[in-house]
């Protein structure tokens, strides 16, 4: 790797990347890899850090003052850029509980992967259109720097791809003003409204009458996508921060449903006939 890709190596991607994450699914990868690893990742800007209450994991992201200033000033992230983004286990108490700092945040514990996101031309070139994140690829590394095998890599182009107006940064958008703060976002909380904030459902168990229509309401910096657990598998459109979906439900029973791109997120929609 050049010196010029090592100084703006080390930015970690917002949530996409952070589909990468360890204990996932086998290799899922849509293309040939051309990202290497930055061994000098450590030393970048950290401009963010990330509580994951689904994956139990305390993030750091890290960048270069160069590719910060660029994305402020609205101009496009340098070719040969690289994001990356420290994955590290919360501490736990002895129910498997994450602890918290004085400040309720997660408390850093052993680092899990380190994964990257490069953007250089010509990246996208083998990857389907369908999730082709321009000129982007990613990678997920093991903490000594071997890639990870038990990655879904295709799941961090899932996650990024409504971010294209924000070059797949999803993060940077905040830098940007992009998106609402937490408290710009209106959460409803009608009977049949869901909000989605700290990587949950809320409330998890959500009782409706036959031919009522269910309202999820995106309150976290990531996008999520409500799936349907089941044959057919119905879905959402993905939500960005500040964006909702309905869904119409008309037999009764018991519906259990996931995030189409965190499936440790799960919820229920529980149906009944009505009189």
């Amino acid at each position: 790797m050049s010196k010029s890709v090592v100084r703006r190596a080390a930015l970690v991607v917002g949530a996409g990347v952070a589909c990468a994450a360890v204990g996932q699914q086998a290799l899922v990868n849509p293309g040939p890899n051309k990202v290497a690893f930055p061994e000098n990742w450590a030393k970048g800007v950290m401009y963010a850090t990330v509580d994951r209450p689904d994956t139990k994991q305390y993030r750091e992201f890290y960048t270069t003052p160069d590719v910060i200033e660029a994305v402020r000033a609205g101009k496009p992230v340098p070719d040969g850029a690289v994001l990356t983004l420290a994955a590290y286990m919360a501490q736990v108490d002895a129910n498997g509980v994450p602890l918290k700092d004085a400040n309720g945040r997660f408390i850093k514990g052993n680092l899990a992967a380190v994964n990257v996101q490069q953007k250089k031309k010509g990246h996208g070139d083998d990857i389907p259109a369908a999730i082709r994140n321009g000129d982007w690829q990613y990678q997920s590394f093991t903490p000594d720097g071997k890639p990870n095998e038990k990655a879904n890599l295709t799941a961090c182009y899932q996650c990024h791809l409504p971010f294209a107006k924000d070059e797949f940064l999803t993060n940077f958008a905040k830098l940007k003003g992009t998106f609402p703060s937490a408290a710009q976002v209106a959460l409803k909380s009608g009977a049949t409204d869901v909000s989605i904030t700290g990587f949950s459902f809320g409330p998890t168990t959500l009782k409706v009458v036959a031919g009522e229509k269910v309202t999820w309401t995106n309150a976290d910096y990531t996008p999520h996508q409500v799936t349907l657990v089941g044959a057919d598998g119905k879905r959402t459109d993905v939500m960005l921060k500040g964006q909702s979906a309905t869904m119409q439900f008309d037999a009764a029973g018991n519906i259990a449903y996931t995030c189409g791109l965190h499936p440790t997120m799960k919820g229920t929609v529980e149906v009944v006939a009505k009189n």
